[in-house]
């Protein structure tokens, strides 16, 4: 009979142990009281539900990261979320149901059928904030600003950031009238800049918007690169300029507030691109080849679940901010050794010591002062005249 192995973990789960577990446990605090003192609201989502909840609006690659299940009560399909927001969407749409701007926050983990990429985990702790109700360029303001003082709390070093914005692509492939499969090979050949193939594609397109659309594939770069699109575009339909406006705006604000954040824009760049439905940003640092946290508009995703909405977030990986972060986590270990007695004074001096928030460790018998400085304790419990007190571990 052959030899399992039971301690193995399928490929890319991975468990944390206890001072792994302590710095992340101590980043999500800090980062939820940051999304607070911002004015947004913890909720809390479900890890399984109904499949056609779970995925509805989603692009085909949430689809095969999403692990799938049958209810054994029901028979029904149900889903392992791969992504909080659609939920987080749902709850504003039909549970909440306010009016006006509705500011939300979470952290859980999710679960990946697929690795976004080959190093990535397939269990990572989503932390993010979404701003329903809201359509003005102050929204994505807020969130894009939010996502980078995240990232400055847990301390990443050389962030920069990528913006576009999916109008622009969108606005020109409908004036041209590009059908459904016309429209998703030109997307592929954008997102791989394939030159010649974009090319072919717009061939027998009006030569303005063919021009334009060939464009796209240049227009990346720094700040510049929106004045060039303003004179590449000029003749492009209103909605393609209002997209353009909205990054110009962006750009200039967020040059005030990050003097020295290093913008990027490329306009060929369509992450998101059928989920969102406007701005479209991502923070990347040198060395890692995906982004760190990443976010944009998804206006209109609450209509199926009864309510249209205004909508724009952002989401990361609890655990790549603690990885690549520099901000001190770890917290000394500290806790006061107590004897293994029945002594009822010393269960009442226990009490009171963990009520006050200090870690006390009760001895289990065979115990020693070596097991007690093993646990982190640095004092203990001794009886003085029949009083208990606390005294250094080596007294």
């Amino acid at each position: 009979m052959a030899t399992v192995d039971r301690w193995l973990l399928p490929d890319g789960i991975e468990e944390v142990l206890p001072l792994e577990a302590q710095r992340i446990e101590t980043a999500r605090r800090r980062i939820l009281d940051l999304f607070q003192c911002w004015g947004y609201e913890l909720v809390i989502t479900p890890h399984i539900e109904f499949l056609e909840s779970l995925l509805i609006n989603a692009a085909q690659d949430l689809d095969l990261r999403t692990f799938k299940v049958v209810d054994p009560l029901s028979g029904r399909q149900m889903g392992l979320r791969a992504d909080i927001t659609p939920q987080v969407a749902r709850l504003d749409a039909h549970s909440l149901r306010r009016q006006g701007a509705s500011r939300l926050c979470y952290a859980g983990s999710v679960l990946h059928a697929k690795p976004v990429a080959l190093s990535t985990s397939r269990s990572p702790i989503q932390v993010g904030a979404e701003l329903y109700g809201d359509l003005s360029v102050e929204s994505d303001l807020e969130v894009i600003s939010l996502m980078l003082a995240t990232l400055e709390l847990a301390q990443i070093p050389d962030v920069h950031m990528d913006l576009g914005h999916v109008g622009i692509y969108r606005g020109l492939a409908r004036a041209a009238g590009l059908s459904g499969e016309a429209e998703q090979a030109l997307f592929d050949a954008l997102q791989r800049k394939a030159a010649d193939e974009i090319f072919s594609l717009t061939a027998q397109l009006d030569a303005p918007l063919a021009a334009m659309l060939r464009a796209l594939a240049g227009l990346c770069g720094g700040r510049e690169v929106l004045d060039e699109a303003a004179r590449v575009l000029a003749g492009a339909p209103s909605e393609v300029l209002q997209a353009l406006d909205v990054l110009r705006q962006l750009a200039d604000r967020l040059a005030v507030r990050y003097p020295s954040l290093p913008l990027y824009f490329d306009l060929g760049e369509l992450r998101g691109y059928h989920y969102h439905t406007g701005t479209v940003f991502a923070a990347f640092v040198p060395g890692i080849g995906q982004s760190i946290a990443q976010g944009g508009r998804y206006d209109d995703i609450g209509a199926n679940f009864g309510r249209a909405r205004p909508a724009t977030g952002f989401s990361t990986d609890l655990k790549t901010l603690v990885r690549l972060g520099n901000a001190v986590l770890d917290a000394p270990l500290r806790g006061i050794w107590a004897p293994a007695l029945g002594d009822a004074g010393l269960w009442l001096k226990v009490r009171a010591l963990r009520q006050a928030g200090e870690r006390v460790v009760q001895a289990l018998g065979v115990e020693t002062l070596a097991d007690a400085q093993a646990s982190g304790c640095d004092r203990r419990l001794l009886q003085v005249d029949g009083v208990w007190v606390v005294t250094a571990l080596t007294e």
